[in-house]
C-alpha cells in the first residue's frame, strides 16, 4: 500500500520519521494522541524522556509509541549501500519507556517503532508496507520495548547506546500493523 498524503496532512513536527509515522497512522485511520514534549511535566515526572505517541489498538494492549528514525539502504539488485536493519537505541529511551509504561498500567505496552526512509526503490525493500510521505518512502516496524532489551547488545558505553544484532532484529521486529 502507499496512499500518497500530501504536506499539510500531519502535525508539522521537526523530524521528518515522526511526521511520516503520524502520516501513516492517520492514512489507515488508527486513533492516536501525538504526545507533546511541552505538556509531560503535567504527570509529575520531567526528568523522564518523553516518548512520541500514544496509538490505540483493537487487538492488543495500546502502544506507547517511541520512533526511531533510520535509513533503509538501497538494496536492488542484490547490492548494499550502508547498514540495514540499523536498530541503536539509548538506555535513555528503554529506561524511560519502562517508567512511562507503569506510569499507564495495564492495557499499555512500550513499543519501539523504527522509521526506516528508504534509499532505493520501494519494490525492492523487504518491507510488505510501505508508505509514501512529502516525496520518500518509508517503512515502520516494531518491537516491544522489553523484548528489544531482552536480546540487546550495548553498542557504544561512552553514548549508553544499545543494539541488536542485524539478523536476530530483522526476524523480530515486524509491521507494525502486527500489534495493531
Amino acid at each position: 500500500m502507499r496512499p500518497d498524503c500530501r504536506a499539510g496532512d500531519a502535525v508539522d513536527r521537526k523530524m521528518h520519521y515522526e511526521a511520516a509515522f503520524e502520516s501513516y497512522l492517520q492514512a489507515k485511520a488508527w486513533p492516536y494522541v501525538a504526545v507533546d514534549e511541552a505538556k509531560k511535566a503535567a504527570f509529575g515526572i520531567a526528568s523522564l524522556k518523553s516518548f512520541d505517541f500514544v496509538v490505540y489498538s483493537e487487538a492488543g494492549p495500546n502502544l506507547l509509541v517511541e520512533v526511531k528514525g533510520r535509513k533503509f539502504p538501497n538494496t536492488a539488485g542484490g547490492r548494499r549501500s550502508g547498514r540495514a536493519w540499523e536498530n541503536w537505541v539509548t538506555r535513555d529511551d528503554v529506561d524511560s519507556m519502562a517508567q512511562w509504561q507503569e506510569v499507564f498500567g495495564a492495557g499499555f505496552v512500550g513499543m519501539l517503532v523504527f522509521a526506516y526512509w528508504l534509499q532505493g526503490p520501494a519494490a525492492e525493500a523487504p518491507f510488505e508496507d510501505v508508505h509514501f510521505f512529502r516525496g520518500r518512502y518509508y517503512a515502520f516496524v516494531g518491537i516491544r520495548c522489553d523484548r528489544y532489551v531482552s536480546m540487546a547488545k550495548p553498542r557504544s558505553p561512552r553514548w549508553q547506546t544499545m543494539t541488536v544484532p542485524t539478523r536476530q532484529f530483522s526476524r523480530e521486529a515486524a509491521d507494525i500493523v502486527s500489534f495493531l
